[in-house]
């Protein structure tokens, strides 16, 4: 069988033709980051220093040296066509250096294969920032040679996060390196297939992708032999229907066998009983896609950009109130100021008159204009300030905007897109948008913000797949960072009204003894 068959030492590259521009002096390059980046811990600190490092990032000593991070060169960028400078068909990738040694790759065997992925320290860039190289370890147990059969490599293209476009900006312009990167990740895993299950919407990149398929199957990149390395893989795309739900690992993997996109209980887990109970990797686009490049220029390298736990470079795609909406590739730990002033032109109106950004995608808390001033794009940093990086979807807002009320709309997407298996996101997202709708509004009183606190908790945590998590953590930020707004709407609706709302108000209710009484809850959703 394919996923037991050894493979031997590297040999000579299937693809003759001159080393591209961007792979030459890699060496020296990729020593001289490292060398720089990670510092050996001095032995003779003493114990309170070691305690006094924090847990979530790289700060070593009483005063270490500051290091900043960000102006990544063009010449260390993954995705050199993401401005679409040159085409998307074969030709161009090759001459931007993809499909170069692919051979010698697939030869060197999957142990090398994840030894330098875990080397690189890449996190899983779709959102929960796994470890990669641990997590595709998964599939190769110990005597995993004597389970028979096929097994699979799932690529998560299902990208419906409001306000991410990074995926797609990758199957529009460098869809080659996707799938080189699936090869690649497959023998990794000893996969024998990959199925991409791109988002229905993307009409145009599904076709894009499909040619770029074709392209390399023609060229015998792909398919039997692939790149004349004696490894069999096929690559597949499945187009989905556009549930959000479907991004989540195993609602994807039912949808893909053609059931309802709806999360299974784990475990088992994927890397065990998987698409039709093979074993299987689901994965980000953007992390299969870095994944050539990486092997090529060798795991150290890219683990010398940003900080430890935090390392490589990032597509960073902003949109909101800034100047010059964008999609850029940038190095990890970047200052969020820095990555909007140099790739966006700044804010709409000047720094001041920013009101708040949401790094992530809409799933995220969002962040205040003073934590703006300092916070780095990571990880670990944005967790320290009670966010997260999710996808890397900068949604910039000023101070035009009513900030409950975009909370207000991400509440009805998630309840409009929960699948309804879970009761705690079923009907905790129901009411969570009932009462961001009054909150709107203002037809609220203070004490509801903190039972509006206390039902986020209620969802958090309690679903079987973390849409219920996405649900509860945009209103937290409202919460912790803009109640003072929230306290003046309820006080301007109490003065416009003439009465206290105590809940549940509608146009057709009456005022009595001072309060808003005699109306019904609100049915509308």
């Amino acid at each position: 069988m394919i996923a037991s068959r050894q493979l031997g030492v590297v040999g000579k590259s299937n693809i003759a033709r001159p080393i591209p521009t961007i792979y030459r002096s890699i060496s020296t390059t990729s020593s001289s980051i490292t060398q720089n980046s990670r510092r050996p811990l001095n032995t003779q600190q003493s114990q309170t220093q070691q305690s006094q490092r924090r847990s979530l990032a790289t700060v070593v000593g009483d005063n270490p040296k500051p290091k900043k991070h960000g102006g990544l060169r063009d010449q260390d960028r993954i995705f050199q066509n993401v401005y679409n400078n040159y085409g998307h068909d074969l030709k161009s990738a090759k001459r931007m250096g993809d499909w170069y040694k692919t051979k010698e790759i697939v030869l060197k065997g999957h142990e090398w294969i994840i030894a330098e992925m875990k080397k690189s320290g890449l996190r899983g860039r779709g959102g929960a920032g796994f470890p990669s190289g641990l997590k595709w370890s998964f599939m190769n147990p110990p005597g995993w040679e004597k389970n028979v059969g096929p097994r699979y490599l799932v690529v998560n293209a299902d990208e419906g996060e409001p306000g991410t476009c990074k995926d797609r900006e990758i199957i529009r312009k460098d869809p080659h390196k996707l799938v080189e990167g699936c090869l690649l990740a497959g023998r990794a895993m000893n996969a024998t297939a990959a199925y991409i299950y791109i988002r229905g919407e993307f009409y145009n990149e599904a076709a894009i992708l499909q040619t770029a398929i074709n392209e390399a199957y023609a060229d015998g990149l792909i398919g039997k032999n692939a790149c004349g390395s004696g490894y069999d893989f096929d690559v597949y795309i499945h187009r989905g229907m556009g549930a959000y739900v479907c991004g989540e690992e195993t609602a994807l993997i039912e949808s893909l066998e053609g059931k309802a996109g709806k999360p299974r209980l784990k475990p088992p887990f994927p890397a065990g009983v998987g698409l039709f109970g093979r074993p299987t990797t689901v994965t980000n686009v953007e992390t299969v896609a870095v994944a050539p490049t990486i092997l090529r220029r060798g795991g150290d390298w890219f683990a010398g950009f940003g900080r430890e736990r935090n390392s490589g470079t990032k597509l960073f795609c902003i949109s909101g109130h800034v100047n010059e909406p964008c999609t850029v590739e940038e190095e990890m730990s970047i200052p969020l100021r820095e990555l909007l002033e140099k790739h966006c032109g700044g804010i709409r109106g000047g720094w001041d008159n920013l009101l708040g950004v949401i790094p992530g995608g809409c799933s995220v808390p969002i962040l205040t204009k003073d934590v703006c001033e300092h916070v780095l794009m990571d990880y670990d940093d944005l967790k320290d300030h009670q966010s997260g990086l999710g996808t890397a979807a900068v949604i910039v807002l000023d101070k035009s905007t009513d900030i409950v009320r975009a909370i207000q709309r991400f509440s009805y997407f998630y309840k409009h897109e929960s699948c309804g298996q879970c009761t705690p996101c079923r009907e905790g997202t129901t009411w969570l948008l009932k009462v961001m709708d009054r909150f709107k509004a203002g037809q609220a009183g203070p004490r509801e913000i903190d039972m509006l606190w206390e039902l986020t908790k209620e969802v958090e945590g309690h679903t079987i797949c973390a849409l219920g998590d996405a649900a509860a953590w945009p209103i937290q930020g409202l919460i912790r960072n803009f109640r003072p707004e929230l306290e003046a709407r309820f006080q301007k609706f109490n003065e416009d009204v003439g009465a206290v709302s105590v809940g549940g108000w509608t146009p057709g209710a009456t005022v009595g003894s001072g309060k808003v009484i005699g109306g019904p809850v609100p049915g509308s959703h």
